[in-house]
């Protein structure tokens, strides 16, 4: 077998991911960025707009197009945040809340599916690498983001 590195395989394998998760959402004339925004919303209590982004990983931007779209077709209504007048927190709509139910039965089907096909020593290790990956680049143990080092490794 030829060398693949770890950033190809986990970008290989998300993309096919995403692609699977999109032909799903086709189904429902929804995304897969829809979905996750279903999946990060408090479907009792709302979620504040602001909260959204980082849950989710995305920008403020490409969250505000999502959202718009969400309540263009009645899955979301945004309401004044009562514990602060600035604020607004994104509540389900009764279909907001039936496609949540749609979508985490789509991420819950690929979990069992993924977890017959794959011994739980090697989900444990496939968790295990991710968190080290994660931490090695939340630490910045990769690359030397800092000032300094970037003016020390031009002397």
């Amino acid at each position: 077998m030829k060398d693949i590195t770890i950033d190809y395989a986990l970008r290989a394998t998300w993309q096919a991911v995403a692609r699977m998760y999109n032909e799903e959402a086709r189904k429902f004339d929804s995304t897969m960025a829809v979905g996750f925004c279903l999946l990060s919303i408090d479907p009792k209590e709302g979620t504040p707009s602001t909260a959204l982004g980082p849950r989710m990983g995305m920008e403020a931007t490409s969250l505000s197009r999502i959202l718009k779209s969400m309540e263009e077709r009645e899955l979301i209504q945004r309401r004044p945040n009562p514990e602060d007048g600035r604020g607004v927190l994104i509540h389900l709509t009764e279909f907001g809340r039936e496609m949540r139910g749609k979508s985490k039965e789509v991420v819950l089907r690929f979990n069992e599916a993924v977890r017959a096909a794959v011994g739980a020593q090697e989900l444990s290790g496939f968790f295990e690498v991710t968190t080290v990956i994660n931490q090695l680049i939340s630490e910045r143990k990769i690359y030397d983001q800092t000032p300094d080092a970037k003016a020390a490794g031009n002397k």
